[in-house]
């Protein structure tokens, strides 16, 4: 599918209108992620679980082809209603599928109008896109992100080192802030080449002026290791599990 086509951008746009009371039968569960420098919940992450807290796999089953701009959707509009029930007064991580936007400036309308519905502040929505996934036209994903930019939503790269695009996206744009994958962070007290590797990214990105977040941290020596080396953004179970329909505390002795 050329996602720049304008006949595919419009066939985006009925399928989306056509599908507009298809329901999918999830919900979520919120991870904080903390600031360990004024060791406080900065934001939480809307993770899509089952209605009854079942995995991301009982959402997966759901999605398909033809389905995919719709679920995106569905899911934004969803997390904000659910993120305001829950009176969230920190930022909301929400997840976003770059192959499902078809045009970003009308794409985001939905989003937009479920933030003013429920009075949910833009700036406190950050918008990540999973590296992991795909991407067939990095141009179009430089266009959302610059758009969701100059709307005042932050944005955010997941998964930062376990996808196909790895320190190439940086040079095509820069997003407010990047998650290192797990797949660096398990026991990186321990080995040296993933110390490398996460010590160059944090150079470049100081020197992009992005910020970093270690994400699935799961043992204190990782987070000591990584705060050592100047990273203050965190998430992982060595913090808090994800919560379903509920928001996590951090204790303090964490830190």
């Amino acid at each position: 599918m050329k996602l720049h086509s304008a006949d595919t951008h419009e066939l985006g746009c009925s399928g989306c209108r056509d599908n507009e009371h298809q329901t999918f039968n999830l919900s979520f569960a919120f991870q904080p992620i903390v600031r360990a420098s004024t060791r406080k919940v900065v934001s939480y992450e809307a993770l899509a679980r089952g209605p009854e807290g079942q995995g991301f796999a009982f959402v997966r089953d759901q999605i398909n082809s033809d389905n995919l701009y719709n679920f995106d959707q569905t899911c934004r509009v969803r997390a904000i209603e659910l993120a305001t029930r829950l009176k969230i007064n920190v930022a909301l991580n929400i997840n976003f599928t770059p192959n499902a936007v078809y045009r970003p400036e009308l794409c985001i309308r939905t989003t937009l109008a479920a933030a003013q519905k429920y009075g949910f502040p833009v700036e406190k929505i950050h918008f990540e896109v999973t590296e992991s996934e795909e991407i067939r036209e990095k141009t179009h994903l430089v266009n959302i992100i610059e758009t969701y930019k100059k709307l005042g939503f932050t944005t955010v790269i997941d998964d930062f080192g376990a996808g196909f695009s790895g320190l190439n996206l940086l040079a095509e744009f820069q997003p407010d802030y990047i998650k290192i994958d797990r797949a660096l962070i398990d026991h990186v007290d321990q080995r040296p080449a993933r110390q490398a590797i996460i010590q160059g990214v944090i150079l470049t990105c100081r020197k992009l002026n992005i910020d970093i977040l270690a994400e699935g941290v799961e043992r204190e020596e990782e987070y000591r290791w990584l705060a050592h080396e100047g990273i203050d953004l965190f998430q992982g179970y060595y913090f808090a599990y994800p919560g379903f329909k509920q928001l996590p505390g951090v204790p303090d002795e964490l830190f």
